[in-house]
């Protein structure tokens, strides 16, 4: 495990410039073992969790490349093996390979993924899913055996708009016989990345981005370049930083229309922003008044910003309330910022009270996931003296190059071994 050191109260200035999405590049790596043919994917995020999946890619047996931020995958000649746990549970987006294995062989065997400990995570609409295709799913002592002697489409109505559900099944339904119909899906723009990788591949998807999805199974895909689309989740967590201690800060290669109820959350706080094609430039306000959140599914405020907004919560002026939506277990960063001086209080697993604004400290703290590790960093530049974080390689799995980013724009901070 690493830890992140870092010395606060620096006022940021200058440029951040965004890399390529982690949810979405998950989800595109193990895509690529649709194909019969070689691609390249670029502007792929160098994080721990690619790495993770590389492991996933080289034990089946694909040839991978990677250079800066390209990657070049051949899957013509993988072996469909069993994904064993030590490698499966490194990251949740490993269970995108049972979509993309059950099309490709029909049949996949893999323990349950892991990742970030953030709630209970069932696959259940994902496995149903798969049934509803004509699958088989055994769970044998946590393994997944899933086989199918023909997929054929189907009409499935998600329960919940869950991302991973309607990417797995996306994959499962690519080379299904017929027509699948994908109700209430969501709309995130990763979903629409990889249906365009997809496509791009000889698929036949329609309706990505909207709660209706449509898919023509095809025999074959073939080779193609394809691009990660900028994270908006890594962008909106730099765009909270500034505006607590910013000073014309640019948070570049982005999308703004992807940040849409972020932005607008913001303005409702108080904070001033330019706005361009593919950049944001924010400076921290004199005041930040206390705002209400709700996470939602995409186009609403997303549960990945929740737990970076909470620490710009405890600098705002007021009583604010967060209502968490998505998962029940994504709180455990308060426990932290508490130490380190703000007032907050967990009403339940989904709705917590911020009182500010309160003077934050440096402590000693932990993180306990990616998104509350990124509300620490977050901390800990606005706190006075040193904040030592903990568990730093939960942060690593989402944000490329984040120590170096952000020494760039004036934060002095570094990234050391743990001893603990």
């Amino acid at each position: 495990m690493h830890k992140i050191i870092i010395e606060g109260g620096k006022e940021l200035s200058g440029e951040i410039k965004i890399s390529g999405s982690k949810n979405s590049a998950v989800a595109l790596v193990p895509a690529a073992v649709l194909c019969d043919e070689e691609v390249t994917i670029a502007n792929v995020p160098n994080i721990s969790d690619i790495d993770a999946l590389d492991e996933i890619l080289n034990h089946l047996g694909a040839t991978v490349t990677r250079n800066d931020d390209m990657i070049k995958i051949d899957s013509s000649k993988i072996e469909n093996k069993v994904i064993p746990e030590v490698i499966s549970k490194k990251l949740r987006a490993s269970y995108y390979f049972m979509g993309a294995l059950l099309s490709k062989f029909k049949k996949v065997e893999m323990y349950f993924p892991g990742g970030c400990s953030i709630g209970a995570r069932p696959i259940n609409l994902h496995l149903k899913g798969f049934e509803a295709l004509g699958a088989k799913v055994q769970d044998k002592d946590n393994m997944f055996v899933i086989t199918a002697d023909n997929l054929r489409g189907a009409k499935i109505n998600l329960d919940f708009a869950s991302v991973g559900a309607t990417i797995n099944i996306m994959l499962a339904a690519v080379k299904a016989e017929g027509t699948t119909v994908i109700s209430n899906a969501a709309k995130e723009p990763h979903i629409v990345n990889v249906a365009t990788f997809l496509n791009n591949m000889g698929a036949k998807i329609s309706g990505a981005g909207t709660s209706e999805i449509k898919i023509v199974g095809v025999n074959h895909l073939h080779s193609c370049f394809h691009e990660v689309v900028p994270d908006y989740i890594e962008a909106g967590t730099y765009m909270i930083l500034a505006s607590i201690i910013g000073k014309k800060v640019t948070v570049s290669n982005i999308i703004p229309d992807h940040l849409e109820s972020l932005i607008s959350k913001l303005e409702d706080i108080g904070v001033p922003m330019e706005i361009g094609i593919d950049f944001i430039r924010i400076s921290a306000p004199d005041k930040l008044m206390a705002t209400n959140i709700k996470t939602q599914v995409y186009p609403g405020f997303p549960t990945d910003l929740q737990q970076p907004m909470a620490t710009l919560l405890t600098q705002a002026v007021g009583k604010s309330i967060i209502n968490e939506t998505i998962w029940e277990n994504r709180f455990l960063n308060l426990n932290e910022l508490n130490k380190m001086g703000a007032t907050t209080e967990l009403l339940s697993n989904s709705k917590a009270v911020i009182v500010g604004p309160t003077k934050l400290h440096g402590k000693k703290v932990k993180a306990t996931d990616l998104r509350a590790g990124a509300s620490l960093v977050i901390a800990g530049l606005v706190a006075d003296g040193k904040t030592t974080i903990e568990n730093a390689d939960y942060i690593l799995r989402g944000y490329e190059g984040i120590v170096d980013k952000l020494t760039n724009v004036g934060a002095k901070i570094k990234l050391e071994q743990s001893n603990e």
